[in-house]
């Protein structure tokens, strides 16, 4: 089982953020983005939107790094992680632009993109860009088939759809992957349905442990009725995590304690059909935080 992280800094919901991320910048970023690397991170991941409107600010913040430039700045001081956009609201960029932007990417970086996409749930964010939010999911269906050709190995792609349609135009450079992986993310019964048919992977929106079994039952179903045999990653977002006993109050929703006893509940996911685990830690500083992914990739790691 693998284990990525979604970072700190590039968006700050107070559903997650830590204090002291409000006056972080640049560094913290790269800095923690190197730790994930050097620790045996399978990605790197950041998140993505356009503009938050005043009504959710108090909550969502404005803080929402552009996914793009940031896991491409990234990109240039990591040397294997995997870049992952968690998730790109793709509904809200025609697919040529969107595959111009990440086909650049995974060519600069050598081919460690996974794009992640999802539905979006901003409706004043589509409004702006002129986009109609009622029908996301729809747009999002034929985003993916558009986006599957636009960054498929043909510098001339074509896409006839109901939305999108264009031939004839060239884009290069390539993806430097055959096969650029799309996780769809989402937990309503749309998205999983999305997800298995469409996706090469499931990101779920904070699914608690008791409820991934049924819905990882329902992708393998719905991928058998279709005749869906193409390698899937599942993936799920684990508890907050802390490495060691916390001398401060870290939550009750968090996991601490010794590295073996939570490797031991970190493997319950395995056992339900989960590939990669998504894990925060929670911190009072970038220290503590590169402390924390490094305890994790040396004493947790070997035994996921």
């Amino acid at each position: 089982m693998e284990y990525g992280i979604q970072l700190p800094v590039q968006s700050q919901s107070t559903i997650y953020a830590e204090p002291w991320e409000a006056a972080a910048g640049p560094e913290d970023l790269a800095e923690v983005a190197r730790a994930a690397d050097r620790a045996g991170f399978a990605y790197i991941a950041a998140c993505d939107h356009v503009a938050v409107p005043r009504r959710l600010a108090p909550a969502m913040s404005t803080v929402w790094y552009d996914p793009v430039a940031t896991l491409a700045f990234l990109a240039g001081v990591t040397e294997r992680v995997r870049l992952l956009s968690h998730v790109a609201v793709v509904g809200l960029r025609h697919p040529l632009l969107t595959a111009k932007q990440y086909a650049t990417l995974d060519h600069l970086s050598g081919g460690r993109l996974i794009l992640g996409v999802g539905a979006g749930h901003v409706q004043e964010e589509f409004e702006a860009l002129g986009v109609d939010f009622a029908g996301r999911g729809a747009v999002l269906d034929e985003s993916i088939d558009a986006l599957r050709k636009a960054l498929g190995p043909d510098e001339f792609p074509e896409h006839h759809g109901k939305l999108y349609d264009f031939e004839g135009l060239g884009q290069r450079p390539r993806p430097a992957q055959s096969r650029v992986p799309v996780w769809v993310g989402g937990s309503s019964q749309a998205a999983v349905r999305r997800a298995a048919l469409k996706g090469d992977g499931w990101l779920p929106q904070g699914d608690p442990r008791d409820r991934l079994p049924a819905q990882i039952e329902r992708i393998g179903r719905l991928r058998a009725e279709a005749g869906i045999e193409a390698p899937f990653s599942i993936g799920a977002i684990a508890e907050p995590l802390y490495v060691g006993t916390p001398t401060w109050d870290v939550g009750r929703r968090t996991l601490s304690g010794p590295p073996d006893a939570l490797a031991e509940s970190l493997r319950a996911y395995r056992a339900m059909g989960v590939d990669q685990i998504q894990v925060r830690f929670r911190s009072r500083g970038r220290t503590e935080l590169i402390d924390q992914i490094s305890a994790f990739g040396a004493d947790m790691g070997p035994h996921l």
